[in-house]
């Protein structure tokens, strides 16, 4: 009769255990709510290397080693880049501008971003180099902009000042406050 019991247990046991897992049926949106009221990211990922394509060619990428994706907030969805993040567009001759940073926000709606932290835009083409500490990109309107201190080097100045905004290439610039400049003029013969 012992034996008999004994051999039932383990039985028992593996009902049980088929059971809870069962019961444990949370739904998605149960789960996605459950995250964004603890303010926890529905995903992430390490080690991104993300490309853009358009009609077969590539006119982005983006590379960062970690992403946290924050899409299950109704209102202002987002994804974020706590370790950094590099950004590389191509125009259509395949030059290049090329964006680091050491943090970043992406907001899915707007398509607004925020980067800061040795923030650097490198222009390859015209050999123009923007730093600063943080920076704004509105994607849609392909325009950057930052209310804090630059610098931007070109091939003959070094321009210094507060407040910027351009162009995603820093072909049409404007500047707010300069201070400590060295611009070349060039004097009409």
């Amino acid at each position: 009769m012992l034996k008999n019991n004994l051999n039932i247990l383990p039985n028992i046991a593996a009902i049980l255990i088929v059971a809870m897992f069962f019961s444990c049926g949370n739904k998605r949106k149960e789960v996605e709510d459950f995250l964004a009221d603890k303010n926890l990211p529905i995903g992430e990922v390490k080690n991104v290397y993300l490309i853009h394509t358009d009609s077969g060619r590539i006119k982005t990428t983006l590379i960062a080693p970690l992403m946290l994706d924050y899409s299950n907030r109704k209102k202002h969805p987002y994804s974020k880049f706590p370790d950094g993040i590099k950004i590389v567009s191509f125009d259509d001759k395949k030059d290049s501008v090329i964006l680091t940073a050491d943090y970043s926000i992406s907001f899915n709606k707007t398509s607004i971003s925020e980067v800061k932290g040795n923030v650097v835009v490198v222009n390859e083409a015209n050999g123009s180099k923007l730093l600063t500490d943080q920076l704004f990109w509105d994607a849609n309107e392909h325009y950057i902009y930052t209310e804090k201190k630059f610098i931007l080097i070109s091939n003959t100045d070094t321009i210094k000042g507060i407040g910027f905004e351009s162009n995603e290439d820093l072909s049409k610039v404007n500047m707010k406050s300069l201070h400590d400049s060295q611009i070349y003029v060039k004097e009409n013969q």
